[in-house]
């Protein structure tokens, strides 16, 4: 197995776990409240992590370009997450997490657009099983 297919499963196992220890820990309290400690927590473990394993001579590697481009994608985690949260507090994991990963389809189509990854057979066939999963999940 290649180490980025371990990582992708590594991430899907902990992002699981995320939405289930959210939901035990939101209660009581607002989603919002909720999101900002979990937040705050993310920040200082992302910034250890940073100034234990990135060299600082690639600091100077840093363009316009990737600022602009990470500052937009930590705009869209922050919208993604306040709305992730607010329906973590009313509604079910089950089929919120599902929802969220409705996501692969929109990535799909971005990455078509912008970075130019061909849309394979495989591809569709899976986003089309997703859609279908997706939609018999969220209906009631």
């Amino acid at each position: 197995m290649e180490k980025w297919v371990a990582f992708a499963f590594l991430s899907m196992i902990f992002a699981g776990f995320t939405s289930v220890i959210a939901k035990l820990g939101l209660t009581g309290i607002s989603g919002e409240l909720g999101l900002a400690l979990r937040t705050v927590v993310v920040f200082v473990l992302v910034i250890g992590f940073a100034l234990a394993v990135v060299p600082r001579t690639e600091l100077s590697a840093l363009t316009t370009a990737n600022v602009g481009w990470l500052a937009l994608s930590g705009v869209t985690t922050t919208l993604s997450w306040v709305f992730y949260y607010k329906a973590l507090k009313l509604g079910e994991v089950s089929t919120i997490a599902l929802i969220d990963k409705g996501s692969f389809i929109v990535a799909v189509l971005l990455a078509w657009l912008l970075l130019r990854e061909q849309i394979t057979l495989r591809v569709v066939a899976g986003s089309t099983l997703i859609l279908a999963g997706l939609l018999v999940v969220a209906r009631r």
